[in-house]
Order: structure tokens, then C-alpha cells, then sequence
């Protein structure tokens, strides 16, 4: 691609094993684990580039923390897609498909349900031993967490029906469970909410419930006692679908905002829907975290309002402006910025008391992983407000506060705040993220102290990443 694409964007051929990186600063000698993170690397085939930066093919990303030092490697998964695009052709993504005749064939007789990719470039998790990248196709490709090789795919042992899954598996420590749902199409649309225990590789169904639309959801939530999804009214609609000449998942959106958008309230153990109230229209791709507010009690159970943390945007205008000719231009273009918003439900009356946490843009939330689904303080994520740069901010969700990171032409990914082994407080730790500086064209992995957001470290890679999606570090491999 020429060099007018800007870095972020950018296709990458490099692959790399174990390499260690120049190291400014200090990394803390405790910080033992491995981040992997995931995200679109190859975004043409051939001559035709994709349409959109989710249909990028997916690279795994590997940092290995270990005595004050790291260690890293990338790799492409190798997918059925990715050996498509080496081959010259682009099959079946979110929004760019190159089959020509063979797709207005293919989208007929499946009854306008595009056929799974297999790009796996949204997240990863480990499940059942196995780590797997995921994305919203019902398609996992497990992969060798020391080397990034590409192992087979990876199915579950049951029959949950799934056309769209979520890519966003809510880890639960204190449950020792996954949570995650499905979207089914037809005559009766559904959500299919299951658990899934560590260890096992079949999902337990929690409930099944009627979808208005279906919606496009991104992410869920959980609580002690609940699993909370956002319908929001951008409608995966069959009917757009149908058209031969649809390139993907992205032609059957359609915003209907009469709908407002539904919030959906289910108790854990038995399935029952406690809730659902209704709001003016927004749309949400990330939550940040869910808990229940009883009052003090320490494990977060009990009957009081469920506090619920997430990112809110006006309208669904962020999905389009993710296009590539949108991101090819100047970088990034003019959306609203996504607001951190607290929801107070009363599952009892079905209100909602709504209040803004942040001034200032947000995307890309993470709260320390045993804060999940229990009461939490603080939230990092990437602060979106300035051209030119992408920041680091930590609110203060109680206080409604916040402190800042940024610096020029750096644009910081999504941030992985880790506690320090016997740290009680939420912030005593560090925050891995990786920040790209478009002038000096080349990606870093910066390790921040969670309390200050004062810069520790610094390992640059060996080139500019493109910007990716979602990581999680693992304290053992």
C-alpha cells in the first residue's frame, strides 16, 4: 500500500519469534505473564483492499514478561481467509467480499446469511486449556500461545444455535466461568445467554430470549447475579441481506432509532428475565463493568440496584466511519466521541437513573480482572478527544474525576491494567498498552503505573503495529 495510508492502517508482512525489544525505563521485576493481543494486520488482496478495518486479516501479537524483561513476536493466524487473500481474494468478512457471482450464489441459497469467516481478529481467551482467537463469526481458531502457530479450529460440545456470537467472553474469576451469548436468526429471533465453566467445552445455556430486530451486539456484562446485554436499534435485518450484491454484515445494519434501545436484565441462575427497561436510542459497542449495589455488602450479591458501566454513543455513525475510506483519509474522521456513561437500574421499578463519569471521549474500557462483575473504582481506557493523538485516561467512576495521559502523534490502544501479585488496592499495578507514534512510525508497548499513569517503561518494537482490537494477559502459558 502507498505511503499516503497512515501507519495504523497500514499492512504489515513482518512476523517475528521472540524477539527482544529496546527497553527504556524499568519494567517491574513482578510483572510475569504474557499479553496477547489480537487485530487486523493484512488489509488487501492482491490489488483490492478492504472495505472496512474489521475485515483486516487477523495477526496475533505476543509480549512475554519475565525478570524486568519482555519478550515479542506476531504472527498471522493462519485462517482459511488469510490463505483466501494470499490466493488474490477476500472472502466473506464484515464488509468486503470479493467472490464476485459465486457470492450472489452463495447469499441465495443460504437464505441471505453470509457464509462464517473464519478471520478470527477480534479477541482471544483461553478456554479449556486450549487459547483460542475469537471473533463474531461462530468460527475459533485455537493457536500456540509461545509461538502463534495456527492449530485447528476450535468447536464447542453443544448445540447452542449461533449466526453471531460474541467475540467478548466476560472472564469471571470468582465464578470460575465464562459468559458469553449468541444471536440466532429466523422466524423468532433470539438471544442465547450461556455460561461456561473452566475446564469444559460445552456451554451451559443461562436463557434464551425473544430479539426485537435482531440488534448488533458487541459486548455483555455480568454482576454476582445478572448478565446484562445493550439492544440497541442498529438491526441486523434479513431482509437487507438478501440483496445478492451485499458485501457482508455491514449491509444488513439499519439504524432504527424509534426503537429506542433495550436493556437487558437476567438472573444467572435461573434464566428469568428481572428486567428490561427501554431508553431513548444510543448505541454501544463495550462495557466497562456491572455490579449490585446492596449497600456495602463486600461480594457485590443482593436485591439493590445493579450499577452499570458502559460507553454510549448518540447514534451508530462509529461503525460506518470505521470504513476504510473513511481511515485511508486524513486518519480518522469526525464521529461523536463515545461517553462513559453510569446506569443506575432499579430491577424492582425498571428505571434507569443515567449519569455521565467523563468529559472527555472514551473507547476501549478495562477494569483489573477482579473487579469483574463486583464493585469497582476506577476504569482505563483510550481517551479520544484531541486530533492528532489518541490518550490514556483513568476515571474515577465513584468520583467522577479523571486523570490523563497523551503525548504528540502517539496513539495509545487499549489499555490492560494488571495488578501486583498481593495488591489489594484496584490500582496497585501496572497498565500495559501499546501506543503507536505516527511521526516516528513505530508501535511501543508502554508499561504505566496504574495509580499515576506515569510512563515506567518503554519497549519499542521492531515496526508500526496497525492498530489492533483486544488482548488479555495471562499470568501462566
Amino acid at each position: 500500500m502507498t505511503d499516503s495510508v497512515g501507519p495504523g492502517f497500514r499492512s504489515l508482512s513482518t512476523e517475528y519469534d521472540d524477539h527482544q525489544p529496546q527497553i527504556e525505563g524499568s519494567i517491574p521485576d513482578w510483572l510475569a505473564g504474557t499479553l496477547i493481543r489480537n487485530g487486523p494486520a493484512l488489509f488487501e488482496a492482491g490489488s483490492t483492499r478492504v472495505n472496512h478495518w474489521f475485515d483486516g486479516l487477523a495477526m496475533l501479537r505476543r509480549y512475554a514478561f519475565d525478570d524486568g524483561e519482555v519478550r515479542y513476536s506476531n504472527r498471522f493466524l493462519r485462517s482459511e481467509a488469510y490463505a483466501d487473500a494470499q490466493a488474490g481474494q477476500l472472502t466473506g468478512q464484515f464488509g468486503t467480499d470479493t467472490r464476485g457471482w459465486r457470492r450472489i450464489v452463495d447469499t441465495l441459497t443460504s437464505l441471505g446469511l453470509p457464509d462464517p469467516t473464519d478471520n478470527a481478529n477480534v479477541h482471544v481467551a483461553r478456554l479449556d486449556g486450549a487459547f483460542v482467537a475469537l471473533t463474531e463469526a461462530p468460527r475459533r481458531i485455537a493457536f500456540d500461545p509461545d509461538t502463534l502457530a495456527t492449530r485447528e479450529e476450535f468447536t464447542f460440545t453443544d448445540d447452542i444455535p449461533e449466526h453471531i456470537t460474541a467475540a467478548h467472553l466476560v472472564d469471571d474469576p470468582h465464578r470460575e466461568e465464562w459468559v458469553g451469548f449468541t444471536t440466532e436468526f429466523g422466524l423468532r429471533p433470539q438471544y442465547h445467554i450461556y455460561r461456561l465453566p473452566t475446564g469444559s467445552r460445552r456451554r451451559r445455556r443461562i436463557a434464551s430470549l425473544d430479539a426485537r430486530g435482531p440488534a448488533y451486539i458487541h459486548d455483555c456484562s455480568v454482576t454476582a447475579d445478572h448478565v446484562l446485554l445493550v439492544e440497541s436499534p442498529l438491526v441486523l435485518s434479513v431482509l437487507r441481506a438478501l440483496n445478492p450484491l451485499s458485501q457482508g454484515a455491514v449491509d444488513m445494519l439499519d439504524w432504527q432509532p424509534d426503537r429506542g434501545t433495550r436493556i437487558l436484565v437476567v438472573d444467572r441462575e435461573t434464566g428469568d428475565l428481572v428486567a428490561e427497561p427501554t431508553l431513548p436510542a444510543t448505541f454501544c459497542f463495550h462495557h466497562v463493568n456491572a455490579y449490585v449495589d446492596d449497600s456495602g455488602a463486600v461480594d457485590g450479591g443482593g436485591d439493590g440496584e445493579i450499577v452499570f458501566d458502559l460507553i454510549e454513543f448518540p447514534n451508530s455513525e462509529i461503525v460506518g466511519a470505521m470504513s476504510m475510506g473513511e481511515l485511508d483519509g486524513d486518519g480518522f474522521p469526525e464521529v461523536p466521541d463515545g461517553r462513559l456513561m453510569r446506569y443506575r437500574i432499579d430491577p424492582a421499578s425498571g428505571s434507569v437513573d443515567r449519569s455521565r463519569r467523563y468529559d472527555g471521549g472514551m473507547e476501549l474500557p478495562r477494569v483489573p480482572r477482579a473487579s469483574t462483575g463486583r464493585r469497582h473504582r476506577y476504569a482505563y481506557g483510550q481517551a479520544t478527544h484531541r486530533k492528532g493523538q489518541n490518550g490514556l485516561v483513568k476515571v474515577d467512576c465513584e468520583a467522577g474525576t479523571a486523570q490523563e495521559w497523551w503525548e504528540p502523534s502517539v496513539y495509545v490502544e487499549e489499555p490492560i491494567p494488571v495488578q501486583r501479585p498481593g495488591g489489594e488496592a484496584e490500582d496497585d499495578g501496572v497498565v500495559l498498552a501499546t501506543a503507536l507514534d505516527v511521526d516516528r512510525e513505530q508501535t511501543a508497548l508502554v508499561v504505566f503505573d496504574a495509580e499515576t499513569l506515569t510512563v515506567e517503561a518503554r519497549a519499542w518494537l521492531p515496526h508500526p503495529e496497525p492498530f489492533g482490537f483486544h488482548g488479555r494477559f495471562f499470568t501462566d502459558s
